[in-house]
This record gives structure tokens, sequence and C-alpha cells, in this order.
């Protein structure tokens, strides 16, 4: 891919109301001046699938490929992408200790990450910054609830 990709920023969070239980998932996608925002929920889910499901959808969201910068708070989704994956993939997407967990979601993540120049940076849940807040926000709003 060259370097003349179209620069996009994503903020992802997941959120769950007990886990397992009700959870949301929301991405914030910036490049220049546009803005938008995506999210979700499911009923019966866990904070690790909504985190996935959040950096899956923004990726899947943008309509060409991209030079992405993807901030997320989930160390299990940066850790998974940056230094697990690659094992998983070698050893038919298994663990060494036996079964993978979310596979469904690392997979569809692995085939929506080539598409795309993705650099990824862990942040500090809760700490300020503003688009990560509004991904929290928007997760949290997109709980399912009953009523």
């Amino acid at each position: 891919m060259s370097e003349s990709l179209p620069h996009v920023e994503i903020f992802t969070d997941g959120a769950c109301f007990g886990n397992p239980g009700p959870g949301g998932w929301a991405a914030v996608l910036r490049s220049g001046k546009a803005a938008k925002e995506l999210s979700g929920g499911e009923w019966d889910t866990t904070n690790n699938r909504m985190e996935l499901t959040a950096a899956l959808r923004a990726l899947e969201a943008l309509d060409r490929p991209c030079q992405v910068d993807l901030y997320t708070d989930s160390t299990y989704l940066a850790r998974g992408v940056t230094e697990w994956m690659k094992g998983w993939k070698a050893r038919g997407w298994q663990k060494k200790g036996g079964e993978l967990k979310n596979v469904d979601l690392w997979q569809a993540l692995d085939a929506a990450l080539a598409r795309h120049q993705v650099s990824w940076h862990w942040l500090r849940g809760h700490a300020g910054h503003p688009a990560n807040e509004r991904a929290d926000q928007l997760a949290r709003s997109a709980i399912p609830h009953r009523r």
C-alpha cells in the first residue's frame, strides 16, 4: 500500500453490564474535518467481544484502504493483534493451551486488517481523552436494556 492512503483515526470501546451480559460497542472515526460515530449492542455477550466488535465494525466501515491509527483502552484487543495473533494463526487459530475464545471475531478482524495499514495505540481508559471518552459514552448507551 502506498503512503498516499487516506488517514483515519479510530477510537474504540466496549462495555458490558455483567460479564457475560448485555453489552455495547462503539467507535469514533475521524479523518480531517469529517467524523463518524458507530455503535451497537448485544443481549448476551462479554466485554472482550464488545471490544473486538468495535474495532471490527470501525474497520469494516472504511470504504477503501486507509492508513489507520486505532486507539483502544483494551489490552486484550491491542495485545491480541500486536503480540498474539501471529501465533494463533500459525497454530490454526488455537492458543498454546487449546481453544481460542472469540475466534470468529479474531478471524474477521484479521481479514479486515488485511485491507489497511493499521498502527495500534493503547490508551488508559477514563483518563480524559475526549474521543476515547465519547466512545465509552456511546458504548454504554448502546447496551440493550430490558423494559
